[in-house]
């Protein structure tokens, strides 16, 4: 099929405020010298991240599948109770734990939040927030529901750069935005993608609780195929690229313009099986007005697809990158920030537009510092799930466009995709027995 961006047209137009619906905690306040006992669910990769840049709270738990996978983060904690199983950690612990940092495959995200939400307690999720658009929803009203202080896991959102970018954008630099790209050079060289399923049933090995590494999948012999890694591109535990790197790349549009509740959505791909995302492919969602805000385009390419080089000529693309296309000026960036505009202006042309967003230059860490402040009853951290639930919403319909290879329109409010089955099958999974809020 011919590449859709050799024969579109080209929107241009003007951007304004960011929509973002922060929620107000309602967890005691603690101050701001107290601690919090946290517990890590995923202790091992990137859960040794997660836990270890909340070590200055009490790290009073910590639960992992792969004793070897978490051996680090058990030796560097020693006094945090070790747990397998997530439910038996909050039966027994309960009201010893303030929060949780959930750092999961994908498809083990939305259950343990869940748990934890529902029992008052403030959670940190890895991205995207869930494995399915039905679960985005149900842990975003659950959050609101409980007054929990929450935040995703994609800390470029913090980074004083991208924040810088959100300003001049909102500020109108651009002139009126109606286009929007973002790319990846995943999978591939990451993880392989567009491969059947694993054969054969090698031994589990010993330190590894298969059936808990499941949870909420259907059940299947063990294969290292799947583990530590590559289980992103399997749609049973992943997301695939998209999922991986869409909850980055959209943070400057998602704080700059908003995105959230797409009306449609269409995808061209390639290579893809049943069981595992494709080789490459191009998502387009058509994001409606807001506000002051006019409606736009966005786009995403991967695995080696890219944008229109004439977008911004001169310039090669990065393995990962966003452009933004005013009709004043067209930016190019990338999921930290990094500004380079068209006009080739420099960031320091600007000084006239207010900074208006908090910057820390430790800004990683600060990601998880604005979460804890928000759990000790400060502001809402930006990344909640008030804003992060319906973006990840907007990124799991794209897989849903890229797996049944249909354009489709979106009834947000309903949460259904008109006169399309599969597609509407797609947006819930089945849940193996017994693992249930």
């Amino acid at each position: 099929m011919r590449h859709p961006l050799l024969s579109r047209r080209r929107f241009l137009g003007c951007s304004a405020a960011a929509l973002a619906f922060p929620m107000i905690s309602r967890l005691p306040v603690l101050g701001a010298n107290s601690r919090l006992s946290i517990a890590g669910i995923g202790a091992g990769g990137k859960g040794s991240v997660d836990v270890g840049l909340c070590g200055s709270e009490n790290i009073v738990a910590l639960c992992d599948v792969d004793e070897v996978r978490a051996a680090d983060t058990f030796n560097r904690f020693p006094n945090a109770r070790r747990f397998r199983d997530f439910r038996r950690m909050f039966d027994e612990m309960g009201k010893g734990i303030d929060a949780v940092t959930v750092s999961t495959p994908d498809h083990m995200h939305f259950l343990p939040s869940m748990w934890a939400i529902e029992r008052g307690k403030g959670v940190y999720c890895q991205k995207p927030l869930t494995h399915t658009v039905d679960e985005a929803r149900r842990l975003t009203e659950a959050a609101r529901k409980h007054g929990v202080a929450t935040q995703m896991g994609n800390q470029g959102r913090s980074h004083p750069d991208l924040r810088r970018e959100v300003e001049l954008v909102r500020a109108g630099v651009l002139g009126t935005v109606r286009e929007v790209h973002s790319w990846t050079d995943r999978a591939g060289r990451w993880w392989p993608q567009g491969v059947k399923s694993p054969t054969g049933t090698p031994p589990i090995p010993g330190t590894l609780d298969w059936d808990l590494w499941l949870g909420v999948a259907e059940s299947r012999p063990y294969n290292p195929a799947y583990l530590p890694f590559n289980w992103r591109g399997y749609w049973d535990f992943g997301t695939g690229a998209l999922g991986d790197m869409g909850c980055h790349l959209f943070n400057l549009p998602d704080m700059a313009l908003g995105i959230r509740d797409a009306t449609r959505v269409e995808a061209w791909s390639e290579g893809q099986t049943d069981v595992s995302a494709p080789v490459k492919s191009t998502v387009r969602w058509e994001i409606p007005a807001a506000g002051s805000r006019p409606a736009f385009t966005l786009w995403w390419h991967d695995g080696g697809r890219l944008p229109p080089a004439d977008l911004f000529p001169g310039i090669p693309y990065a393995e990962n990158g966003l452009l933004f296309v005013g009709d004043k000026d067209t930016l190019l960036s990338n999921y930290n920030g990094g500004a380079r505009f068209r006009s080739r202006r420099p960031v320091s042309d600007f000084k006239e537009v207010p900074e208006t967003l908090p910057k820390n230059a430790d800004w990683e860490r600060s990601h998880y510092v604005e979460w804890l402040d928000a759990c000790k009853g400060g502001k809402p951290a930006l990344s909640d799930f008030s804003v992060a639930g319906p973006m990840t919403e907007v990124v799991l319909l794209g897989n849903i466009a890229v797996r049944t290879g249909r354009a489709f329109a979106w009834d947000r409010k309903g949460l259904h995709i008109p006169e399309d089955r599969e597609a509407n099958r797609l947006l819930r999974r089945k849940d193996r027995k017994g693992w249930t809020v």
